[in-house]
């Protein structure tokens, strides 16, 4: 059940460095909107507009931002855009493949962006389903460790769905079935335990071992990449050990 994601634990630094910098308001406040459009206005009668506020609050996004998007989504507030969901597909440096979601008012300025990013930073962009058919779709909910430790959390989450439970240091991440997201979520709350998110993921199932200096190629494109302002996420298959990390951190 247990295991441990050196990638997730380096994507999880990376998101907590990314929200401090407020990289990520916009883009949270933009799930937001389009979860109200989905599913309706309601957190309580829609899952995934629930998750997408609880992550914008854990994120430090001022609640009034939070309430325009939920009403411009539900319509009850003018001014929504028109959002896209638009994947792309690519390669890095190393070979490493590379997942892209954009959420878009503007198809072709999204797909400019990415395109200049991946080419300035020794990326390729692939034909549709070249790279999509080695990554997983799965349910990842992560929570602060606090006074917790695994087997708290297996315990509570096991009879959800929950497949395993990685160590990410100061936090745990539960990973499922995509369709035992809200069951896992809920657990841990019954369980009295507070998360961070819960947020669809992609899995690698085959991943590439990087060097120090493929590492440093490969998250500077993915910075890249996420610096537009379209791009909500980047799935890799990369594969940065221990040792490269601590060579990294001493950059």
């Amino acid at each position: 059940m247990s295991g441990h994601s050196k990638w997730a634990t380096t994507k999880h630094k990376k998101a907590v460095i990314d929200a401090k910098r407020g990289k990520m308001f916009a883009k949270l406040v933009k799930n937001i909107e389009v979860a109200a459009r989905t599913g309706g206005g309601d957190p309580a009668g829609n899952p995934t507009l629930y998750d997408a506020i609880q992550k914008a609050k854990k994120t430090s996004v001022p609640n009034d931002n939070i309430e325009r998007a939920r009403k411009r989504g539900a319509g009850e507030e003018a001014g929504g855009a028109d959002w896209q969901n638009i994947t792309y597909e690519g390669y890095g440096p190393n070979g490493v493949a590379l997942l892209i979601e954009c959420l878009t008012d503007n198809r072709n300025r999204a797909a400019s962006e990415v395109r200049i990013a991946m080419t300035r930073n020794g990326g390729n962009m692939a034909d549709p389903g070249s790279v999509a058919y080695l990554f997983t779709r799965r349910g990842v909910v992560t929570l602060p460790k606090n006074e917790l430790d695994e087997d708290d959390v297996l315990m509570a989450v096991l009879d959800a769905g929950a497949e395993e439970v990685n160590d990410l240091g100061d936090h745990f991440e539960v990973v499922c079935e995509p369709t035992d997201l809200v069951a896992v979520r809920t657990a841990l709350q019954d369980a009295g335990i507070d998360y961070d998110s819960a947020d669809p993921d992609f899995r690698a199932s085959v991943e590439v071992p990087v060097d120090a200096d493929g590492a440093r190629k490969v998250l500077k494109l993915i910075d890249a990449l996420e610096d537009s302002d379209d791009v909500q996420d980047v799935y890799s298959n990369v594969d940065i050990s221990d040792e490269v990390l601590a060579e990294l951190e001493n950059d």
